[in-house]
C-alpha cells in the first residue's frame, strides 16, 4: 500500500470522519488559515491516483469517499513502521513505546487483555 504525505493524510483523516463529503465540506473542517480549495482539489485527485479515494457526480460538482478504511491504513502503517524500525519484531516496538512513554500499570493492563483476547 502506497504511504500518504502529510497533507495527504490529513484530508483522508477529514474523509474518514465525514464519510463522503465536496472540497468546500473538508476545507470548512479544517481550521484557520484554511487552504485554498485547488489546493485540497489537487491532493483528492492525488488520492485519487493512489486509489484511496473514489468520487460520484451530484449536481455540479463531485463527492469524494474514501475507498480504503481507516484501519485498513493504520493497520499498513504500523506494519511498516515495525517492520523499518523494529526489524518486523512487535515484541521491540512494544517494549520501545513502554519505556519511552511510561505506561502505566492501568494502561499495560489493559493492552495485556486484549492480547489474551487474540488467544
Amino acid at each position: 500500500m502506497k504511504q500518504l504525505t502529510k497533507a495527504e493524510e490529513e484530508v483522508m483523516q477529514l474523509l474518514w470522519e465525514q464519510k463522503k463529503a465536496n472540497v468546500a465540506t473538508l476545507i470548512a473542517q479544517i481550521p484557520e488559515p484554511k487552504p485554498a480549495y485547488n489546493t485540497i482539489s489537487t491532493i483528492i485527485r492525488i488520492l485519487e491516483n493512489k486509489k484511496f479515494v473514489g468520487h460520484k457526480k451530484e449536481g455540479r460538482g463531485y463527492i469524494y469517499y474514501p475507498l480504503i478504511s481507516k484501519e485498513v491504513y493504520s493497520n499498513a502503517s504500523m506494519h511498516k513502521m515495525m517492520n523499518n524500525y523494529f526489524n518486523g519484531s512487535f515484541k521491540s516496538m512494544v517494549s520501545f513505546f513502554v519505556k519511552k512513554n511510561d505506561l502505566d500499570i492501568n494502561e499495560l493492563e489493559s493492552i495485556l487483555k486484549e492480547i489474551n483476547k487474540k488467544e
